[in-house]
């Protein structure tokens, strides 16, 4: 069974990520393609990057990034909610991507973005920082608006048809994660030979 991460990708006080996020992993648990667990970066405490090895390296020293490592690598795709914050993504979420590296790599990704152009602009820096860290992204995409999605800006409901679009980018997640995941056990398998 493909297992998919829906990322919370906010920290701030009063945040919406979390009411987004719980509406998309709703939605997903209705399918019987893949499993679905919510992820809260805020759960972690990551401070501020505080590895002194890159960590391609993969030698992680905090007990806090041990942690973040063990839970991301388990997952063989990603949905990141993120709201825009002035043009990009969340600090907090950049962040939380920073900390690692191979637990990413060759998995597939969706996004989720909400804000006043629909998170659009932070969805865009997503895509980029997603392939340096090799994660395939998806072109459907969800975009919440806080003037339809987000009653008087802060009570997130969704319009109806919003719902279809977190199925169409799921239908795109699921096989580019089934994809992917083949890929890593065949380079696994070719490693131990």
């Amino acid at each position: 069974m493909l297992n998919v991460a829906i990322i919370i990708g906010s920290t701030r006080p009063g945040r919406k990520a979390e009411d987004v996020a719980r509406w998309v992993y709703g939605i997903a648990a209705k399918r019987s393609d893949a499993s679905f667990e919510l992820v809260d970066i805020a759960a972690f405490n990551l401070p501020l990057l505080d590895e002194a090895l890159p960590p391609s390296m993969g030698q992680y020293a905090q007990p806090h990034t041990k942690a973040w490592a063990a839970k991301i690598a388990t997952f063989d795709a990603f949905v990141f909610v993120t709201p825009e914050y002035n043009h990009s993504t969340s600090g907090a979420l950049k962040n939380a991507i920073d900390y690692l590296f191979r637990e990413w790599n060759d998995k597939a990704a969706g996004f989720v973005g909400y804000g006043g152009m629909s998170g659009a602009r932070a969805v865009e820096q997503l895509r980029l920082i997603m392939g340096e860290i090799k994660i395939a992204d998806v072109r459907a995409q969800v975009g919440l608006s806080l003037f339809t999605d987000f009653e008087t800006f802060s009570t997130f409901k969704p319009a109806p048809h919003q719902e279809a679009t977190v199925s169409a980018m799921l239908d795109d997640l699921i096989p580019w994660g089934r994809a992917l995941q083949a890929m890593r056990v065949q380079r696994a398998e070719r490693e131990e030979l």
